[in-house]
């Protein structure tokens, strides 16, 4: 639940007060909760008549492009020199679903450049407060959106009524956080419920948010979902389910940000499977997905073996060649999986 002072709160108000240019980031590959809390800071702000924009590291792309149907959100990879001019004119910025500069790719740069006061709203295990002015950080919390939602809540104006908020925000909320909780599959507190409740009596659709999440993607989705099911998926003794993805899987399937998005959790669903891992390739490395169920750890294997972290039950992490595997075939994958995870449950 969210444990904010009310002093925070009003820190927060009086730096949005005394700011007219605000800028929002997340972090790289943007999912549908940076997305999500980061259209609905920009609503609330722009209802108190900021000039307030977002700006992500890489074009919004796949299935999550329903999110910004008035067009295009400005990256830093697409347009980087209008993405630093706008953050270099900034007065403020405010990170969102990310735990700091170094998780914001082409933007690492051009941030720790900028003189703006920084705000750090984030759910993830580790935040790097030395770089903000003003942190929330919360990691008993469903999703960034949520935390977004609470912060939001307890502001003058709104003071708990979620009707207060613009529809667009309530409605970029609720789908972030449907996003990140596999629709209330994984990572669903007290303060999760509350916040949905709060949110359908204030008038959001949830059916209408489900089916455009769910029910908009390409038939390549669905084929490849089948061949990584029947032909990919691997069980170790251990109760680890994993599957690769490399670069000509995916271009054989058309594959888009996105596309991938729940494949790891589908092998939670069988009963000796402790956790799961999906390795897709991206460019020079490979990004890992990491999903368990209860009594295992994928935050502290994604850190021990994945150069990465996150929740409990949901983290992330790279492989690099040469450094973590030789080369980027999927066999090289797979030894290195195979070892490391039977170490993890051998508790080396």
């Amino acid at each position: 639940m969210f444990s904010a002072g009310s002093e925070q709160v009003r820190e927060l108000h009086s730096m949005v007060t005394e700011s007219s240019v605000i800028t929002i980031i997340s972090h790289t590959h943007a999912d549908g909760d940076a997305i999500g809390s980061s259209l609905g800071m920009r609503y609330f702000l722009r209802m108190l008549g900021k000039d307030a924009e977002v700006v992500i590291p890489e074009p919004v792309d796949g299935n999550l492009r329903f999110m910004v149907p008035s067009g295009e959100l400005l990256s830093g990879s697409g347009r980087p020199s209008e993405a630093k001019e706008r953050l270099d004119r900034s007065d403020m910025i405010i990170c969102q679903d990310c735990p700091g500069f170094h998780r914001t790719g082409c933007l690492e740069e051009m941030l720790e450049g900028t003189k703006a006061r920084k705000v750090l709203i984030d759910h993830h295990i580790g935040p790097d407060s030395d770089n903000f002015l003003l942190t929330f950080s919360e990691c008993g919390i469903s999703s960034a959106s949520e935390l977004v939602f609470w912060v939001l809540m307890a502001m003058p104006g709104i003071e708990g009524d979620a009707a207060k908020l613009p529809r667009e925000t309530a409605d970029a909320l609720f789908t972030g956080m449907t996003t990140d909780t596999n629709n209330f599959a994984n990572s669903v507190y007290p303060s999760t419920l509350e916040m949905a409740s709060k949110l359908i009596e204030a008038g959001v659709n949830r059916d209408r948010i489900v089916a455009q999440i769910n029910n908009m993607y390409g038939e390549n989705r669905l084929r490849a979902m089948g061949w990584m099911l029947k032909d990919e998926m691997t069980i170790t003794r251990d109760g680890v389910a994993y599957m690769v993805m490399t670069s000509g899987i995916l271009k054989e399937y058309e594959i888009r940000e996105g596309d991938t998005e729940g494949f790891v959790n589908l092998p939670l669903q069988i009963k000796k499977v402790r956790m799961s891992i999906l390795c897709k390739q991206d460019g020079d490395h490979f990004r890992v997905s990491i999903r368990s169920k209860e009594g295992t750890s994928a935050n502290q294997c994604a850190r021990r073996y994945f150069n990465g972290g996150g929740h409990e039950m949901a983290a992330g992490g790279r492989l690099f060649c040469p450094k973590d595997i030789p080369g980027f075939q999927r066999e090289d994958v797979a030894g290195y999986i195979e070892r490391v995870t039977d170490r993890f449950f051998r508790g080396e």
